[in-house]
């Protein structure tokens, strides 16, 4: 444990380490634009970040990993990395930090200094400057509604030094005098996830929007097949379809006819014979070969991983997933007309039971789950964030004590850390996780559980957070892998 006391004056406690992020940020800030190297506190990315969230960041780990670490003991680790020669790599500063302070506490005055531990403890990845991928992937996005402007953002986010993936283009069907001053500003302002974390210029000569220096071209256009990429210097693009048009093989293969692209992406779930993917869950299936893949659905993503990792450690009989869903733009903001039943009243003022197929497509992605889940949804009148209700017949009896670590411990230490959050609030509700990045969070404190039948709470960001996903698929399928700190193995 730290040797600091504990503070009498939390006021100037809290100061100090508020001083210590603030001195963080340029550090996290240069390793990440100049040598790609990304830093991250139990898997929560660093840079472009606030002080306040950096501090939420060492707040989760203590509270959800119950120990001791804060800016105190991450600070000196940071600090110490940071004179290595390192490149092209993500570093896991709270793990790092962690078990620093561990080697203290069991050596006491042997134990090495800080700047020993990390240069044995990072040695494997000093010096080696070998890049993540052959070349820098270029990226189009086809849509820029909810999710194309989402993903726009955290893909120009993740430019870092601009050798691994570029966001080059946008394509939107033609529109009116002064469109490209309204999706600039549609970008730059966001009712539901706030302003853009940078800045927006518009080039209308070259018909572009610049976002934090990145030139994005503005294609129009009213089918995939027409459009020629190599026009804008854009090669061997992959296509990330927003739009949900096209939803099987020969739609999507559009996309490949037009010059300049050559592999496909849907952020919705696909049908026939395509790959449904869920990063963290059978993202081994993509192979270099693959030229369309689908994403699934931000619910399927959300409840995929949890089901599988209970299906693995308990075994799961039977069970049935209700969705409590925030209102999207398939429906009507006031009654009117809707071919689909009961999405055409008011999405504002009515809870709306409707059907999804997200337990059906889970077993696209965990097999051993076929035949085993219903599901329905209630559409209800809020804008973002969503809940799954997983009711569950398990093949043994459990306790509520037994389950929640289990799956407290993944969310901290295993490579699912991504795709399963945790919390242990109380009083949690569904604003608290707006812009959230993991693909579900599990709310402990309502757990349920009664001899061998359990009912499980799932927050998750139905847009943030899915499209955090397709971004890790994105990197999947352009073939980059960074080396990391700590390996998979010890994650």
């Amino acid at each position: 444990m730290s040797s600091r006391p504990h503070p009498e004056d939390y006021f100037s406690d809290w100061k100090q380490r508020e001083a210590l992020a603030q001195e963080m940020i340029p550090v996290v800030g240069r390793l990440y634009s100049e040598r790609n190297v990304g830093i991250l506190i139990y898997g929560r990315a660093l840079h472009n970040r606030s002080v306040t969230n950096i501090m939420k960041s060492h707040r989760f780990v203590r509270q959800v990993g119950r120990n001791e670490m804060s800016e105190f003991e991450s600070h000196p680790v940071l600090m110490a990395l940071a004179k290595l020669d390192l490149w092209h790599c993500e570093i896991d500063l709270g793990k790092l930090t962690v078990k620093f302070m561990e080697q203290g506490e069991r050596l006491g005055d042997k134990a090495q200094t800080v700047d020993d531990f990390v240069t044995e403890e990072l040695a494997q990845l000093i010096g080696d400057r070998s890049k993540p991928s052959k070349k820098s992937q270029d990226i189009v996005l086809y849509g820029f509604g909810r999710i194309g402007r989402l993903m726009a953002r955290l893909l120009v986010e993740r430019t870092s030094t601009g050798e691994v993936m570029r966001l080059r283009a946008v394509v939107v069907r033609p529109g009116k005098e002064g469109d490209l001053v309204k999706r600039a500003s549609l970008l730059t302002s966001d009712s539901v996830h706030g302003t853009f974390q940078g800045t927006v210029r518009i080039d209308e000569q070259n018909n572009c929007l610049i976002a934090n220096g990145n030139v994005i071209h503005i294609i129009y256009a009213n089918s995939p097949e027409e459009i020629d990429y190599t026009k804008y210097g854009i090669d061997d693009a992959l296509i990330i379809d927003n739009t949900g048009k096209w939803r099987d093989e020969e739609g999507l293969g559009l996309h490949l006819k037009a010059k300049g692209a050559s592999k496909v992406m849907l952020t919705a779930p696909g049908k026939g014979k395509l790959k449904n993917i869920v990063y963290g869950i059978n993202d081994d299936q993509i192979s270099p070969e693959d030229t369309i893949i689908t994403a699934a659905s931000c619910t399927t993503n959300a409840i995929a991983p949890v089901l599988k990792v209970l299906n693995d450690e308990f075994g799961i009989a039977s069970g049935h997933v209700e969705t409590v869903h925030a209102y999207t733009n398939d429906q009507n903001l006031i009654d009117n007309y809707h071919t689909g039943n009961r999405r055409g009243r008011s999405a504002a003022l009515n809870m709306v039971l409707t059907e999804t197929g997200a337990a059906k497509a889970v077993v696209k992605a965990v097999p051993e789950l076929v035949g085993k889940l219903t599901g329905n949804a209630v559409r209800v009148p809020i804008p973002n964030v969503s809940m799954a209700i997983l009711m569950l017949n398990m093949e043994k009896e459990i306790s509520r004590e037994e389950i929640n670590e289990f799956l407290r411990q993944l969310a901290l230490h295993s490579p699912l850390q991504h795709q399963i959050n945790y919390t242990q609030d109380p009083d949690a509700v569904s604003s608290d996780f707006v812009g959230s990045r993991e693909a579900a969070i599990v709310d402990s404190t309502a757990t349920i559980v009664e001899g061998n039948r359990c009912v499980l709470y799932l927050w998750y960001d139905n847009e943030f957070g899915y499209c955090n996903q397709v971004v890790r698929m994105v990197y999947k399928m352009a073939g980059v892998t960074y080396r990391t700190y700590p390996g998979e193995a010890e994650a």
